[in-house]
């Protein structure tokens, strides 16, 4: 009967013999070598991840085995998991697998904007840990965003008797946060600290206002009147302390270069003034054919550069007698002038009405570098100290205000709400505003570049009030 007992336990097929088969056994040093391998294997493709963006690889261990024939991983659907199709197996050597971004800062795919946008995350450290492309934001560089120029001016002064005259120069801001401005016979200043209106001086009935220009100091304002005199006055004491001549007709342009004043007439001539000598002037600059309605001293005080109503430019050395650089491209009166603070010898020019375009120069080399149609007549041009843009505003016929970046030449914005030519431009000293006047007799002050990274102090400290005041 034992024997029968045994026969039966061993019978193929039955559930006894089933039961007595020995189960499979391990020893713990092969437990540990499988763990290893597995352990290795899974930081293995990891690594290879992160460092050479083999995002779509399973990692050993977490992410399901393919089974023979599937050729990629789209087999399996997407990353949640879904099955592709039935009868397809799948064998985790975990409970669940994890998304493919392990490691990586997820962002949105469907927006564009994702792509332009770093990863918020404080905890990104790994610099290709990123699902944004190289060069296009949080992989590369950082895109910046256009800045924003307000399209209305912030404040309008009242300027009545503001002449509505192309050649004259009747606006000017000093060092000191005061602007000078010229009114029928008289010149106010009108302090952007305190808002406050003096009156400096008035020529009398027989006279009038032709020009204003600042010290660089800020202290003295040079007046050029239309009786031809060139006079000096302390605007603390608002006291007039010296009166030259020398021209026989109106000084509607003046610049200064330290000591020296440079006046220049409808008689055609530029006068050197050192204002330091007991003479009237010290030097004579010949060479234009009509007036001289533009002059600007460059930032190094070397060159002089002036434009006549005979359409011409000239640059002039500051010892010399002829102009050292003639140029004639402009086809209409120049008056506006401005010299670069970022680029040695580079310098702006703009034409009147037939010809309306800003030309670039490189005074150093004497080449003609660029050239601009604006559309309408160009008055004056200012360089921004702060960015590599600048700002002419404009009459005939659209009497705009234009922001432009150089060297591109693109525009940043179009300013209006002149009614009339916008023919006086003068930026303050902190680099941010500019103030345009027009016959339309307003002043409008204008936000238009940024500040200065070190110190804007100056400009937190001026009292910028909103709405419409007079300045006299």
């Amino acid at each position: 009967m034992r024997r029968n007992l045994r026969a039966r336990r061993r019978a193929p097929g039955s559930s006894a013999a089933k039961a007595d088969d020995p189960l499979p056994t391990f020893s713990p040093r092969t437990l540990v070598q499988k763990n290893a391998q597995d352990t290795s294997a899974a930081y293995s493709t990891l690594l290879r991840n992160e460092l050479l963006g083999e995002a779509r690889a399973s990692a050993a261990g977490l992410s399901p085995s393919k089974p023979p024939g599937f050729g990629n991983a789209g087999a399996f659907g997407s990353e949640n998991g879904a099955s592709a199709g039935a009868g397809a197996t799948r064998r985790y050597s975990h409970s669940a697998s994890p998304p493919r971004n392990l490691f990586r800062f997820k962002t949105d795919a469907g927006s564009v904007a994702s792509l332009r946008t770093p990863p918020e995350s404080p905890y990104a450290l790994s610099p290709v840990g990123t699902d944004v492309p190289f060069g296009t934001g949080a992989g590369g560089y950082h895109r910046r965003a256009p800045r924003k120029i307000a399209r209305s001016p912030f404040k309008v002064l009242d300027a009545p008797a503001l002449q509505d005259d192309f050649y004259l120069n009747l606006v000017d801001w000093s060092s000191h946060n005061v602007l000078a401005v010229g009114l029928g016979t008289c010149v106010y200043l009108w302090s952007a600290c305190t808002s406050r209106v003096t009156k400096l001086c008035d020529l009398g009935p027989g006279d009038s206002v032709c020009s204003v220009a600042w010290t660089p100091r800020g202290t003295y304002l040079a007046v050029g009147t239309n009786q031809g005199e060139t006079q000096i006055w302390d605007a603390n004491k608002c006291k007039k302390v010296r009166v030259m001549g020398g021209h026989r007709t109106r000084v509607g342009a003046l610049a200064w270069s330290s000591s020296t004043l440079s006046s220049g007439s409808r008689d055609r001539n530029i006068l050197q003034r050192d204002v330091r000598a007991p003479e009237p002037f010290t030097g004579k600059l010949v060479g234009h054919k009509s007036e001289v309605c533009g002059l600007k001293w460059s930032y190094d005080d070397r060159e002089l550069a002036s434009g006549g109503n005979d359409n011409q430019l000239f640059v002039w050395s500051a010892n010399s007698q002829h102009p050292v650089l003639r140029y004639g491209d402009h086809t209409a009166a120049v008056k506006a002038i401005a010299w670069s603070p970022h680029q040695h010898g580079l310098l702006a020019s703009g034409g009147g009405t037939a010809d309306r375009c800003i030309r670039f120069w490189n005074t150093a080399t004497d080449t003609a570098l660029s050239c601009v149609d604006t559309g309408s007549q160009v008055c004056n041009l200012v360089w921004s100290k702060n960015v590599n843009e600048l700002v002419s505003t404009h009459g005939y016929s659209q009497n705009q205000i234009v922001v432009w970046r150089y060297p591109t030449m693109s525009k940043l914005a179009t300013l209006t709400g002149h009614t009339l030519r916008v023919l006086y431009l003068a930026i303050s000293p902190d680099g941010q505003t500019v103030v345009t006047g027009a016959g339309d007799e307003t002043l409008r002050f204008w936000n238009v570049f940024p500040g200065p990274k070190s110190d804007p102090k100056l400009h937190e400290n001026a009292a910028w009030g909103h709405g419409r005041t007079h300045i006299r």
